[in-house]
């Protein structure tokens, strides 16, 4: 019997906004910018397509994408 995949789980969790920013900058390699509520809510302001569920989030659907965005930002 196939256990449940509990990090897939974990991925596609809907999360609100504190949760995900906490999510995101839990394990995050010290050479990641991290996420804080001001800069996801820029994030969110320019990606309003990524936001079909209102305020909710997900690991699986927002963190690369957070990600590469704040290292866009922080090379600027």
């Amino acid at each position: 019997m196939k256990l449940p995949d509990l990090d897939r789980a974990r991925s596609e969790k809907l999360l609100s906004f504190s949760d995900f920013m906490r999510s995101y900058n839990e394990n995050l390699p010290l050479e990641f910018p991290r996420a804080s509520l001001a800069l996801l809510r820029e994030f969110k302001k320019a990606h309003t397509a990524l936001f079909k569920n209102d305020n909710l989030w997900s690991l699986d659907q927002h963190r690369k994408k957070v990600m590469d965005w704040l290292t866009s930002k922080r090379a600027e």
